[in-house]
């Protein structure tokens, strides 16, 4: 069972917004409450939402001087709408949507420019996607691996440092100073994305605790949408490292 106390989890939609799943118990809430098939109801209409905006993108977007412009845009507007529906957790059903599809439009950009070079790796980024996320969900709800309060410590720790790492390397990018071992196929490169994957999968696990967790607590129905966000935020994050790593491996061949 998950711990009613103190619960953790290493996503930043959670961590960010730390109070917004607090606040409700301070205040006079009445109705209906937030549950677990609920929350994958709407986790999915935003997983629905993204694939339809990669679709659009894969379909519709033209390799051209506007490409980049269209991925930074979209991704842009994507960092934007997470932070509202951080600090507007109300609206989450409205702003995770539109995230969702902002994010489903860069994803599916990027996704065709990696697949032109090499074909078929966008679809086999998404079925490992899929794949990873169910085998999380089945060692979850069997209790295989347990979200104990270490196994929390040490996940939030660890994508922590990791996500500084992702930070310097993008500062001393700008100053000209590249960090190859994170973008090249040497064995250090594919360790980094090895390790970023099995973090991002063992934030599902705590993921999964976290809004269980909530549902136990009896939070408002409202919070389910944050909660799918949160889950979005994750999943997003898993494509992204596996594209990465099945990339490096392509160059490897």
């Amino acid at each position: 069972m998950s711990s009613l106390g103190h619960l953790q989890t290493g996503n930043p939609a959670f961590t960010m917004g730390g109070t917004v799943f607090d606040e409700w118990a301070r205040q006079d809430v009445r109705g209906t409450t937030m549950t677990v098939a609920g929350t994958a109801s709407k986790a999915l209409v935003f997983l629905a939402i993204c694939l339809a905006g990669a679709a659009y993108a894969w379909r519709e977007v033209a390799m051209g001087p506007s490409f980049g412009g269209l991925v930074m845009g979209a991704s842009i507007a994507g960092l934007v709408l997470a932070l509202v529906t951080v600090f507007m957790p109300k609206w989450a059903w409205l702003t995770g949507s539109l995230y969702s599809a902002a994010q489903g439009v860069a994803l599916g950009a990027i996704s065709r420019l990696i697949d032109a070079r090499y074909p078929g790796i966008a679809l086999q980024a998404v079925g490992l996607t899929f794949a990873t996320t169910l085998a999380m969900l089945m060692l979850y709800t069997t209790r295989v691996v347990r979200v104990t309060p270490g196994f929390q410590r040490f996940v939030i720790a660890a994508t922590g440092a990791l996500l500084l790492v992702y930070v310097l390397s993008f500062v001393l990018r700008l100053f000209g100073v590249p960090m190859p071992y994170l973008h090249d196929a040497s064995p250090l490169g594919l360790l980094v994305s090895a390790v970023a994957i099995g973090l991002a999968a063992m934030n599902l696990l705590l993921d999964f605790d976290y809004i269980e967790g909530q549902s136990e607590r009896g939070a408002p129905k409202y919070l389910e949408w944050y909660a799918a966000f949160g889950l979005m935020v994750t999943l997003v994050w898993l494509y992204i490292e596996i594209l990465r790593l099945l990339s490096k491996l392509q160059e490897r061949r």
